[in-house]
């Protein structure tokens, strides 16, 4: 029977739900911190162990993070399927939301097969504290240069595509016109700019490397907005976020998850409640500002990380 008890499933399943979509990656805070607390956590919470709990726990958390993506992006996302099957009845790619729907497709592939083929490679070789605090200020270099880019690009040739301010009385229209304008946006990215950007979604394999992190950065070097950058971002990330749950779920209904189901019930609450608020908050927070606080973040939390295993 696994171990883990109720607080270890109540911190990381609502560090998971807010994590997963800041860019600070939630695996290597979910690695980071029980190795910094050490006792229990460090042996119930070890990802390179076959016979950990969390392995068990974290497929109720992915679960949970991308069923709330879904929920905020609902509209979007019954405007992609239905692009995708007209465009696969038809045998045509004429509209924003067709074109939409098979770049996610298309810019999903890459991280894909990187997953299945890798995944357990990077976990057993890359998950010790050490490497993964490393990853985690590498990460914060990543983010402030990412921004720094877009930054010099904005200077030389700004950015003309702000939504207008809505009046109060028409909230409930312009925000759905607003989300349409977004996606016709993000519909105009070329179609290998767009895989590219998925592809960066590899890097996050690497334990302290945000994904929302790093398809940001690549979608800022590509030109886009911090708000539409973010946007494609959790785009991406839901069906990633989704399979990655789904395609271990044999780990939650096996031997694993025996005696801590009502523990993972609670963490995945938390994690799906964690991304809904998380993803509410940053895109409102993406169309004002930018990488940068979080790129000092993890800077320092990484070096200091690294500082706290050698010395301790």
């Amino acid at each position: 029977m696994s171990n883990l008890s109720w607080l270890e499933a109540i911190v990381i399943g609502g560090l998971q739900g807010v994590a997963e979509l800041f860019p600070v990656s939630s695996l290597g805070h979910s690695i980071l911190i029980p190795a910094v607390v050490g006792g229990s956590w460090a042996t119930d919470l070890d990802v390179t162990s076959k016979q950990s709990p969390y392995l068990a726990f974290v497929v109720g958390l992915h679960v949970a993070t991308a069923i709330a993506l879904i929920i905020y992006f609902r509209r979007d996302w019954v405007r992609i399927v239905r692009g995708l099957v007209t465009s696969v009845a038809r045998r045509e790619v004429v509209d924003p939301d067709q074109r939409l729907a098979w770049m996610l497709v298309l810019a999903t592939i890459p991280v894909g097969l990187a997953g299945l083929l890798l995944e357990k490679v990077f976990r057993t070789y890359l998950s010790n504290p050490i490497p993964t605090a490393a990853f985690l200020a590498l990460n914060g270099v990543l983010l402030l240069v990412g921004d720094q880019l877009r930054r010099r690009s904005e200077a030389q040739e700004p950015v003309t595509d702000v939504i207008p301010a809505v009046p109060s009385g028409h909230r409930r229209v312009a925000a759905a016109t607003a989300e349409e304008l977004a996606d016709r946006r993000l519909a105009t990215i070329p179609m290998g700019r767009a895989v590219l950007i998925g592809a960066a979604q590899i890097a996050a394999l690497c334990p302290g490397i945000s994904r929302s992190g790093a398809t940001m950065v690549a979608g800022l070097t590509k030109g886009l907005s911090h708000a539409d950058a973010a946007r494609f971002s959790f785009l991406l990330a839901t069906p990633v976020i989704l399979a990655a749950g789904l395609l271990k779920i044999g780990d939650l209904a096996g031997p694993l998850g025996d005696g801590i189901r009502p523990q993972i019930l609670v963490g995945s609450l938390l994690s799906g409640l964690g991304a809904y608020v998380s993803v509410r908050y940053l895109t409102t927070y993406f169309e004002t500002r930018s990488l940068r606080p979080f790129g000092i973040y993890c800077i320092a939390a990484g070096v200091a990380c690294i500082v706290w295993f050698l010395v301790r």
